[in-house]
């Protein structure tokens, strides 16, 4: 019987290699960790920042003598927009989160509450609802692909696939539990929600705009309009 032994340097080699090949694996395993960590927190939503009083925003309204105040903060940069996981932006749509200070002893009723958003042409869009939305996202993953390329001769087979992209199903439930409610505020407290508004084709939908609303009120009587302009936003320096 033979024994085949190796000499020791070739042992050593390969010994050396294999320890090569682990430390590469290693590091590689770490570096794809680490990039899926950086995509991860990069596409995860951010907490929602607490509303504070519609006074403390620099587009609002206070009616000193009715005691309401109300603010408009367009979500429409990409650090604020992270709160939401849908990209609306990218979409042609505006959120606009709406703060509603009551400082009065009584109720203030929403139930009639009207609002338009009125742009610098004078259009005037109206909020759209989480049906009216679907159906926009809807629409934006129906369109057919418009960057061409080559036609094969025969028909590759269709994948069983819901056209609904994933944006378009969390809208739902997103825009759902974001948007403003118009049930009552209660004395000394304050409300806020989002609005989103179709400013497809607008560059700029804030410049030159305003939000007008309409139909609040306190004890049965309607308190007086409120007309925010949105460049009270874009105009807005901190500490100045």
């Amino acid at each position: 019987m033979y024994i085949l032994c190796a000499p020791h340097g070739v042992v050593k080699t390969l010994f050396r290699r294999d320890n090569r090949r682990v430390k590469f694996s290693r590091r590689l395993t770490a570096f794809l960790l680490i990039a899926i960590l950086v995509v991860w927190a990069d596409n995860k939503p951010v907490p929602m920042p607490a509303a504070t009083h519609a006074k403390t925003y620099p587009a609002h309204e206070a009616h000193d003598d009715e005691k309401v105040s109300i603010a408009v903060d367009p979500f429409d940069m990409p650090d604020k927009a992270k709160v939401f996981k849908v990209n609306y932006q990218q979409k042609g749509l505006l959120p606009v989160r709406v703060i509603i200070s009551n400082d009065a002893d009584g109720y203030l009723m929403l139930n009639d509450l009207k609002i338009e958003f009125i742009t610098v042409q004078r259009d005037k869009l109206e909020p759209l609802t989480s049906d009216d939305i679907y159906r926009k996202l809807m629409k934006a993953d129906s369109r057919p692909d418009q960057r061409g390329g080559v036609k094969l001769p025969l028909p590759l087979p269709k994948r069983d696939k819901s056209p609904v992209s994933k944006e378009t199903r969390e809208s739902i439930t997103e825009t759902q539990d974001a948007q403003l409610l118009l049930t009552p505020v209660d004395g000394h407290s304050l409300r806020s929600g989002f609005l989103f508004f179709d400013v497809t084709g607008l560059s700029t939908p804030e410049a030159g705009a305003h939000i007008l609303f309409t139909g609040l009120k306190v004890g049965g009587k309607e308190l007086f309009y409120f007309d925010i302009p949105l460049e009270k936003y874009l105009s807005y320096q901190p500490g100045k």
